[in-house]
């Protein structure tokens, strides 16, 4: 049995105009966005149940938005989603990065979020 969830919603820029799309979303939101430091995360703004919104400035590879899923089991799963289809691209730092069907790109991740327990699918 392990526990996972949608933690994070990601807008990703090259650094090249990383900044330009926090200030933009910022704007947009009409919220203060919140560098994470020492990371390549800003936080834009809550989606509610614990998840939020957020932009990654990338070290490479064009913009997009992805998802983040996290739980307390990264091997189960990384299984249980390939199992429905996913492709496994690459793993880093504990994070395993994923291609759904459609070709959209997500991420598994560890626990991050200290309500993780309150939000997340129990699966057997």
């Amino acid at each position: 049995m392990h526990r996972s969830r949608l933690q994070v919603v990601l807008i990703d820029s090259p650094p090249d105009v990383a900044e330009a799309g926090v200030a933009f979303w910022g704007a947009v939101l009409g919220r203060e966005p919140q560098p994470e430091p020492g990371t390549p995360f800003t936080v834009l703004a809550p989606l509610g149940n614990g998840q939020v919104l957020a932009h990654q400035r990338l070290d490479e590879g064009p913009p997009r938005i992805h998802l983040d899923v996290e739980t307390d089991d990264t091997a189960a799963e990384v299984a249980r989603i390939e199992a429905l289809g996913a492709t496994r691209l690459s793993e880093h730092d504990g994070c395993v990065q994923l291609r759904d069907p459609t070709g959209l790109v997500f991420c598994v991740v560890p626990v991050q979020s200290p309500d993780f327990h309150e939000h997340a699918t129990v699966w057997p």
